[in-house]
């Protein structure tokens, strides 16, 4: 995913400022893809540049309000159902998994246990991400609740995972 495909769905949910637009994004895509202010005001001209975006109002102090176009809602929902362009998944994290064997299992240990705290404490943001938002009946607030879903429960799972891990090399260590 691109940061150009989260900033037209936004737009596609709410116009809005550049700066409405990155607290959306810091409260909502930013749990599953982070940007920068100067990255998300960038992919603004972008967007207008090649005419998915366009400028719909412009406020005191020259502050513009974007809409998405009828060009950039074809390419969002174009991007949408076609999966195909997706790169393929990497896992950093798992990687390191596959080779601990080539640490003690002390320091094999001391990974696993950090990886599972890293869960437990993501897993409790995402609950007071959860927690501190007045869900409405929108389909955009019905869908962000469903990702966010998703990380809630992935955070749950790897922190299962890893304490798992952590017993299993403590098994494994005591032959």
């Amino acid at each position: 995913m691109s940061l150009r495909y989260a900033t037209l769905g936004l737009l596609a949910q709410y116009s809005g400022s550049g700066y409405d637009l990155l607290k959306r994004f810091e409260l909502s895509m930013a749990n599953v893809w982070s940007a920068t202010q100067s990255q998300l005001y960038g992919e603004l001209n972008k967007l207008a540049d090649a005419g998915l975006i366009e400028v719909s109002d412009i406020g005191p102090r020259g502050r513009k309000e974007y809409r998405i176009t009828e060009a950039g809602r074809a390419e969002l929902v174009r991007w949408i159902t076609d999966t195909g362009d997706d790169p393929p998944m990497r896992r950093p994290d798992l990687v390191r998994v596959f080779l601990l064997g080539e640490l003690s299992h002390a320091d094999a240990r001391r990974y696993a246990a950090g990886f599972a705290a890293h869960a437990a404490s993501e897993l409790k943001r995402l609950e007071q991400l959860r927690d501190s938002v007045s869900w409405g009946d929108s389909d955009a607030d019905f869908y962000g609740r469903a990702a966010l879903e998703f990380g809630l429960r992935d955070a749950a799972m790897e922190e299962q995972w890893a304490r798992w891990l952590v017993q299993a090399i403590d098994e494994r260590a005591a032959g």
